[in-house]
């Protein structure tokens, strides 16, 4: 499986204490390196739960590649960190075949990791994982660029569903419900809930370099941890702030279905979950429409749903019509 995401720089061989990477094979003059780490949280435990362990190590790689993609950077290379109480080589094997499924849609080299068996530590069934990825950008295409400004036009790059935060209250919800992870899914009745909650994280990467190369990418965030609320403000300059149009996108009913059997209010569904995007794009106002289109010609749906404004205030995102479609 290793063998398969083998790329210009890296032969994906296993078996030693580190992995080499000949940066100048892949193409680069001047890079800089980006590196990132992150796991899956407590979706595994839906994973776990449900026997469906096909799809988490596509998470994984997701979480990992899609920080570094926003600063512009090409993911390289990936190694992943298994841990359990006592290793099942069966599903360990369908965890591993999703990273190196995430690792080819990302077009990086999985080139080692570590299987850590813990007995005492992990209950039996038990599992975590986590990630590391490294990235590498030409000096001068670091992003965010420094000339993101008022007027600057926001896209957002729908997301697949939760993708990989929020689960805790996700479960918690769940349970409220008394709902089974062998349920119909109450916003999907063609899935089990277990099923339908697994759709894996998406994967930017290609698409995003192909827009980077266009020249017209300002700043990218990917919509983690924190929401909407909390992952723009990290790529805008002093003075700024975006304005976001709730309307302009419509949310998978799933996020509908949280706000609404949860009680959720607007302001903490944009918080804690994606809302149904999952990366944020900002462009010069006169580029939109080429960057839209460059994402839609490679498999993703793109939405104008904001620009960039003056704003010197501790709340950077200012969120509108949300209460309006996000029910609770």
């Amino acid at each position: 499986m290793a063998k398969s995401t083998a790329r210009k720089g890296a032969d994906a061989g296993l078996g030693g204490f580190g992995a080499l990477f000949d940066l100048k094979a892949a193409g680069f003059h001047d890079p800089i390196l980006v590196s990132t780490t992150d796991g899956v949280g407590t979706k595994l435990k839906i994973a776990i739960e449900t026997g469906l362990h096909d799809t988490v190590g596509i998470d994984l790689v997701a979480m990992c590649v899609n920080d570094l993609i926003v600063q512009g950077a090409e993911p390289l290379l990936f190694l992943d960190y298994f841990a359990t109480g006592k290793l099942d080589v069966a599903s360990a094997k369908r965890v591993i075949a999703g990273i190196a499924e995430g690792c080819k849609r990302a077009g990086c080299a999985l080139v080692g990791g570590e299987t850590a068996e813990m007995p005492g530590m992990y209950a039996a069934g038990d599992y975590d994982l986590a990630g590391f990825s490294v990235g590498a950008v030409e000096r001068d295409r670091v992003l965010p660029r420094a000339d993101i400004t008022a007027g600057d036009a926001v896209l957002g790059i729908a997301s697949s569903g939760v993708h990989s935060n929020g689960f805790s209250l996700v479960r918690k919800i769940a349970e409220q419900e008394k709902l089974s992870w062998n349920s119909p899914a109450p916003f999907d009745s063609s899935k089990t809930l277990g099923a339908a909650l697994l759709e894996p994280t998406r994967i930017y990467v290609k698409p995003a370099l192909k827009a980077i190369a266009s020249g017209a990418v300002k700043g990218m965030a990917h919509i983690t941890g924190g929401g909407l609320l909390e992952n723009i403000p990290r790529v805008l300059p002093d003075g700024t702030g975006i304005r976001i149009d709730a309307k302009s996108w419509a949310a998978p009913p799933v996020f509908k279905w949280l706000a609404k059997v949860g009680n959720i209010d607007a302001s903490e569904m944009a918080r804690t979950f994606n809302c149904g995007i999952g990366l944020i794009v900002i462009t010069a106002s006169a580029e939109a429409d080429a960057v839209t289109k460059i994402f839609a010609d490679n498999g993703e749906k793109a939405f104008r749903i904001g620009a960039v404004e003056a704003n010197k205030t501790a709340h950077r995102v200012t969120l509108v019509g949300a209460d309006k479609v996000w029910p609770c």
